[in-house]
């Protein structure tokens, strides 16, 4: 882009970014996720630092917070809460400290605290008794919320001046001396029990649930009437001490907090270097979710308050302090490109090609589209910046477009008439939302179905990747899935990428695989429809490929979780004659279905599990296995069926349905137990 379009750009982010705080920080409203406008936040401070020419006094980066509302008198701060500066990774971190050492030089040591997600409040007190309390605001007014602070038992009415310690100084000890006026700067928050409660109330009343504790937080601070806030049971952690009365380091701060009557966060550290403040932020990163609390990152502050002085700040922020973020489940971006891949069965996906964002920890560049309906639904351009969202190991999918910051040039995007592998005509089925490539030859077709063939859920020959598999078919060694049971060491060794030993650790790999358990054969055969489940409790209902080939559709759809369109499917796929050919070639090839399915003992039978969330000590793969191992079911959806809902670290919204549904949820640690 040139500088023109950089100008455009620029005031597009700045609008999006000011309607979205105006929403979160003045209405409690929220459209986006905090991660989301983060983003946003992130790209147009970056364009500003290129351009700094650019920069105007309305940015949102030169400013803190939103507007106060109006049914609370103002109060004008002390000294000006600023903002911090956002770092996302511990590289960007190492230059923040770097930057900081040409104004000052180092070393630095630090003291590092969890990002919480709350409200941050200032308190006043006189004489040692509390006086006055007020949200931040815009950082310069914020509104006295007094009464409703009050009703937080965490934060003290009268401070514990006698108990206060002595500081170490160039001089020895000295004793602190709290003066007439003194203040604390604290966040508010709501732990997760109490948002559960909260929302199943609601949910009992036939009210809409609230989207996040931060928010409930906000809008109980802002009640006229403090009864309300009482009995939303919120908590304090106070983090900062305002006043000056001879604190020489951000841990002595927190000593005396502490010793003031004031409830600390417990998981703050000390950090002599940059490189623990780098394992400070990767420990809290995996273990944040076992808090009652949300945070969203943390806070690294250069511990020496000498230093502190000296630094100063930077338009709206500290340079002494900056918040680390935890990679977010979402993220903006934008949409470069739209292409068509071809799955196994022949389904047109439309997959975006994105500008390449880090979420979740990694780097993405692509992300699902699934179908033309959800390109409508979505009404997602070619050029039109979005929000991408990722949960788990899979592709991320597109939430949500954005388009206040479309600047014209954004093109829609189409299915094709035709295959873009193969050139044939495309076709969408009546009733289904996908288009198919109409030639069963089609070369990405062949390919993908090989993928799936050799695959961990089906034959799970190792060695066989995708690059390899395209190398085969192209090669001419390899046209069907029974041909790789055919395959040499004469035949793999004068191939690229391919030495005697490789070729010999494949055709090992191939012939071990001969041998299948009946309900892997089923999946790997890529019948439409047919997925792992439904593979299971094919096995497990018929006991032989024999009577599964000899099946009814009325026989396939007396199975539970078999519908009539899947029973169809199956059915139609074993009376083909090209499948027919395929389940005798692999026969000759030496292919063996063993019909006998592994199981400890019987202990779960009937009873089916969905797993949501994150498990820390076996991965979803092998908590699957070992429920049908004690002939249990797994299902992909709850419904009233279910009987468990397993649920990990942060579930989503499987969770949400179970507890409307009356399903028993059962944690990770009571499904070990009921496993073992």
């Amino acid at each position: 882009m040139n500088k023109h379009e950089i100008g455009k750009r620029i005031n597009k982010l700045k609008q999006e970014i000011e309607h979205h705080r105006y929403l979160y920080h003045v209405q409690d409203i929220q459209e986006i996720s905090d991660a989301a406008l983060d983003s946003l936040k992130h790209e147009l401070y970056r364009l500003e630092q290129e351009y700094p020419e650019l920069i105007t006094p309305d940015s949102p980066t030169q400013r803190v917070g939103g507007r106060p509302l109006d049914k609370f008198s103002k109060v004008r701060h002390s000294n000006p809460i600023l903002s911090l500066e956002d770092v996302f990774s511990i590289e960007e971190a190492q230059k923040w400290e770097e930057k900081n050492q040409k104004i000052v030089p180092g070393p630095y040591d630090y003291f590092c605290e969890l990002k919480l997600d709350g409200l941050t409040v200032v308190l006043t007190y006189q004489d040692g008794a509390l006086v006055r309390g007020a949200t931040r605001g815009d950082g310069i007014t914020g509104e006295d919320v007094t009464q409703n602070l009050k009703t937080i038992e965490s934060i003290p009415l009268k401070l514990k001046i006698e108990d206060l310690p002595q500081l170490r100084s160039g001089q020895g000890r000295s004793k602190i001396k709290i003066p007439e006026i003194f203040e604390v700067r604290g966040e508010v928050v709501m732990t997760k029990k109490v948002f559960d409660e909260i929302n199943l109330a609601q949910e009992k009343s036939g009210l809409p649930k609230y989207a996040n504790p931060r928010n409930v937080a906000a809008g109980s601070i802002r009640q006229l009437d403090s009864k309300i806030t009482a009995a939303r049971k919120l908590d304090c952690f106070a983090f900062e001490i305002i006043t000056a009365i001879g604190q020489k380091t951000h841990q002595d701060v927190h000593k005396i907090l502490t010793a003031l009557g004031f409830k600390t966060n417990p998981n703050c550290e000390f950090c002599g270097d940059i490189s623990e403040v780098g394992k400070y932020l990767k420990k809290w990163e995996e273990q944040r979710h076992q808090l009652n609390y949300q945070t969203d990152g943390v806070v690294a502050v250069i511990n020496n308050i000498e230093i502190e002085k000296k630094l100063g700040s930077v338009g709206k922020a500290d340079r002494w302090m900056a918040a680390y973020k935890f990679p977010a489940e979402q993220a903006t971006t934008r949409v470069e490109d739209i292409k068509i891949q071809v799955g196994r069965t022949g389904t047109l996906t439309p997959v975006a090609l994105l500008k390449p964002v880090s979420i979740a920890g990694s780097t993405v560049s692509r992300a699902t589209l699934h179908n033309q309906d959800e390109i409508d639904r979505l009404d997602v351009r070619i050029g039109d910046t979005v929000i991408i969202q990722k949960a788990g190991d899979i592709i991320p999918d597109i939430v949500k477009v954005l388009p206040k910051l479309r600047e014209g040039r954004e093109k829609k995007f189409t299915m094709p008439k035709s295959c873009p592998i193969c050139g044939s005509p495309v076709k969408r089925p009546a009733g289904e939302v996908s288009y198919y490539c109409t030639n069963k030859k089609c070369f990405a077709v062949e390919k993908e179905r090989i993928v799936h063939f050799v695959g961990k859920k089906a034959f799970n020959i190792e060695g066989l990747g995708p690059k390899i598999i395209e190398q085969l078919i192209n090669e001419g060694l390899v046209n069907s899935v029974a041909d790789l049971f055919k395959l040499t060491k004469g035949d793999l060794e004068p191939l690229e990428r391919f030495a005697e030993k490789s070729a010999d650790n494949l055709v090992a790999a191939i012939q071990v695989a001969k041998k299948i358990e009946l309900a892997k054969f089923i999946y790997a055969l890529g019948i439409r429809h047919a997925g792992e489940e439904t593979a299971m409790a094919l096995a497990g209902s018929f006991g032989s490929l024999k009577k599964i080939l000899q099946a009814s559709i009325e026989d396939l759809e007396s199975i539970d979780d078999v519908g009539q369109v899947v029973a169809l499917s199956i059915y139609q796929f074993f009376r083909e004659a090209e499948s027919r050919k395929l389940l005798e070639d692999l026969n000759k090839a030496g292919v063996q279905v063993d019909n006998h399915i592994t199981q400890s003992s019987k202990r779960l039978a009937g009873q089916i599990f969905v797993i949501t969330g994150a498990l820390k000590s076996l991965t979803r793969d092998e908590a699957k296995d070992k429920i049908r191992s004690f002939s249990g079911r797994v299902s992909e959806s709850v419904s009233s069926k279910t009987s468990y809902l397993v649920a990990g670290q942060e579930p989503g919204s499987k969770y949400d349905k179970a507890k409307k549904l009356g399903v028993k949820i059962i944690s990770e640690k009571e499904f070990l137990e009921l496993i073992k």
